[in-house]
């Protein structure tokens, strides 16, 4: 999966949970950039960034 496709995802995920960009940043406890910024699948968020926000939209990580 390329980090444009992760963004979809995330944002679809956001949008299906009915919270803003603001209300994820605010609730993974991150700069609303970061949010936008990987949704839109730039950047090169830290693992631990990314773990954060998936918890809040009750998303897994599978590592292979």
């Amino acid at each position: 999966m390329n980090s444009k496709e992760f963004g979809a995802i995330l944002r679809e995920r956001r949008k299906e949970v009915g919270i803003t960009q603001q209300e994820l940043a605010d609730l993974a406890e991150v700069n609303i950039n970061t949010i936008v910024t990987i949704e839109r699948g730039d950047g090169n968020p830290k693992i631990q960034t990314i773990i954060g926000i998936c918890e809040v939209l009750g998303l897994e990580i599978l590592l292979k």
